[in-house]
């Protein structure tokens, strides 16, 4: 357990002295969530602005009212508003995969990274991470659909049981258990990411092969280090939802956003904590010491004596 706490506070520490990359991954998912929603807006602008149910929205949530909205034929396709959603998540992943090779070689120095420096990486890997994303695709995209398939045919087994409860701890259980695989392919090609930047590995499956070595040595060590930054997060997201709901009142928009948005800048900095985490790990335990090269010492041979 000390193990884990002193792996914790160290990747604390390490995304406590850049905080600054949480806020601007922040920002960048802000100014792409804006953009994702303006054809929503926009819609739901247009009739709202000249009813009088747009109240029941304004000041509270009222289920039926929205329906309503979206059924609306002057409202368009449902499609077509969301649609700009989908592109711009697409392109914040896409910018993710570009901008975090320098936050990783941030995390490994002891002092703060040029921008040069910081794009110069970001640039050099852009390729090795999109072949990473796609090797996590598969892999975590296999195992989950596996794992996902097998608890929905358990759950449905135990409703044809007595047992009234069984399905219920059945769903539990078997969540738990997915969310802790899931996580530990998550630790996996965390530091299979940060061996491509740190090492400048160009064949990113030889990455692959020394993340997974890693995991599978450390499990406990990593996945205990991960799940008690999750369970933070947790506590984050349930305590932003309850101070929403005790001092937010319905009318107020702004306190809303702010609430809503802090809660969500926290639950982002959980998530490179975890990151900071698997790079103070792979520099304690996966780098390797520089073996300086010596030439051989040739061998003293005696003469011949005749």
């Amino acid at each position: 357990m000390s193990e884990n706490t002193n792996l914790v506070s160290a990747g604390a520490e390490i995304a406590g002295r850049n905080k600054r990359y949480v806020v601007w991954f922040y920002l960048l998912n802000l100014v792409f969530a804006h953009f994702g929603a303006s054809a929503f807006s926009d819609a739901a602008h247009n009739i709202l602005d000249h009813s009088l149910n747009a109240d029941k929205l304004l000041h509270g949530f009222n289920a039926g009212v929205f329906t309503e909205l979206l059924t609306r034929p002057e409202f368009g396709a449902l499609p077509a508003a969301s649609h700009p959603a989908m592109m711009f998540a697409v392109v914040f992943l896409l910018a993710s995969l570009l901008f975090m090779p320098g936050v990783l070689l941030g995390y490994a120095s002891d002092h703060g990274l040029p921008r040069d420096e910081f794009y110069r990486v970001c640039g050099r890997n852009v390729w090795r991470f999109v072949r990473l994303f796609l090797f996590f695709t598969i892999i975590a995209g296999a195992i989950g659909g596996i794992l996902f398939g097998a608890l929905n045919a358990l759950v449905t087994a135990a409703d044809k049981t007595s047992n009234e409860r069984l399905p219920f701890f059945t769903q539990l259980i078997g969540t738990g258990i997915i969310f802790l695989v899931l996580t530990v392919i998550r630790i996996w090609f965390d530091l299979a990411q940060t061996d491509v930047v740190l090492r400048d590995q160009p064949a990113v499956r030889k990455s692959v092969a020394a993340g997974f070595r890693k995991t599978r040595r450390n499990l406990a060590r990593l996945l205990g280090s991960y799940v008690v930054i999750a369970i933070v997060a947790l506590a984050l997201l349930v305590g932003g939802i309850l101070l929403w709901d005790t001092i937010v009142p319905p009318s107020s928009v702004l306190g809303a956003f702010i609430i809503g948005q802090a809660t969500l800048l926290l639950l982002l900095a959980a998530r490179f904590w975890q990151r900071a985490t698997a790079v103070a790990f792979y520099t304690k335990e996966m780098a390797e010491p520089v073996v300086e090269e010596t030439r051989p010492i040739p061998a003293f041979t005696a003469p011949i004596v005749p």
